[in-house]
């Protein structure tokens, strides 16, 4: 019977996938084309311009022109593959939802309170916001294998979870802990604007780790990968998204290394033996997809992840707390969001030590 389940729904997905990409409209090169979608992404700046994604086009459009996460835009432009040329800007139209209001709110926030690039790393690590970090800091995070921290993704997710889980644990008996830990992390799914990485890896993360939790290692795998094949034949355009493998793998390679490593690293304090074991063991899961898609890779990277991945859930929890507080109060804001300066200021050591 759960081997007809499997088939059904590996089959299911395949013919969900097939027929949606089947059913996309070919604009062949040359056309005229106008596009009206909301903004679902951050747009990526460069010194002079902007790169976009709008209905799976991308285009750029000079820099001076004020574009948020969650506005509408209606822009016409010329057809090549996946992109627009001589894109012309209709019309923007602001997002004003709650949840775009504030996430604009908590960026303007770090960057008047913290220097730059520590700004930038906090709103990439809480929000998953690209918008301010520099090209010269993004180089290096590439180059070091850390890019995919600022990138919101189900790493981020990942090591929250994890932290929240070990610090809980420390004074909560852990069916208490857990489902604390689950509040947290869609806490933190919206606090980042509901991105569609962090959805997936929320799911994942969440339905896994219960499995993992009230289960064998078995279970866990059959959780995580009926909920890969359920999120595939709802959003069949995932199979060609970044995040969803970064999360599927990351979340993969925990459950099958983490346990592994946790003796590995048995000689450390617990809280850190549990950052280690869950940072290695998912940089074993995203190290070659993170390879093929920025195009280098740091023999090091390993290391340099172990050596910085630590500080991110505690940069995350001390970016959120001192973000909402400081929107209340500015001054008791700033003080918490001090508290990350040590960590951040490590992090940016690091990246710029091996990102050169």
């Amino acid at each position: 019977m759960r081997r007809l389940i499997w088939i059904f729904l590996f089959l299911l997905a395949v013919i969900r996938i097939v027929l949606y990409f089947r059913s996309l409209p070919h604009h062949p090169d040359g056309t005229r084309l106008r596009i009206s979608n909301r903004l679902a992404s951050e747009p990526i700046k460069y010194e002079n311009s902007q790169r976009l994604s709008l209905s799976g086009f991308k285009f750029y459009l000079p820099l001076y022109i004020q574009i948020d996460y969650g506005d509408k835009l209606i822009v016409e432009g010329v057809v090549k593959g996946n992109k627009l040329l001589n894109v012309k800007l209709i019309k923007v139209i602001t997002g004003d939802s709650f949840l775009f209001n504030f996430r604009n709110k908590l960026l303007d926030y770090y960057k008047k309170n913290l220097p730059y690039p520590h700004s930038s790393l906090i709103s990439g690590v809480v929000i998953g916001a690209k918008s301010d970090i520099g090209n010269d800091f993004w180089d290096k995070l590439k180059k070091s294998g850390t890019a995919h921290v600022v990138v919101a993704s189900g790493m981020n997710v990942t090591l929250v979870a994890g932290f929240l889980i070990t610090f809980l644990t420390l004074f909560l008996a852990r069916p208490i802990a857990l489902p604390i830990v689950f509040i947290g992390v869609w806490f933190y799914a919206v606090l980042s604007g509901f991105d569609a990485p962090i959805i997936r890896a929320s799911i994942m993360g969440s339905l896994t780790f219960l499995a993992q939790m009230l289960g064998r290692l078995k279970l866990s795998l059959r959780v995580l990968n009926i909920t890969a094949l359920i999120m595939l034949i709802i959003w069949p355009f995932w199979i060609v998204d970044l995040g969803f493998w970064l999360s599927f793998m990351a979340t993969l390679s925990i459950i099958m290394f983490e346990p592994k490593f946790r003796k590995i690293f048995r000689i450390f304090p617990k809280f850190l033996r549990t950052d280690f074991s869950t940072t290695v063991s998912a940089q074993i899961g995203v190290a070659p997809i993170l390879f093929y898609y920025f195009g280098q890779f740091n023999l090091l990277s390993p290391f340099v992840n172990m050596a910085t991945l630590w500080t991110i859930p505690y940069i995350t929890v001390i970016g959120i707390i001192g973000g909402i507080l400081g929107l209340v109060y500015q001054p008791l804001g700033k003080i918490i969001l001090l508290i990350s300066y040590p960590l951040t200021s490590w992090f940016i050591f690091i990246v710029r030590m091996f990102g050169k």
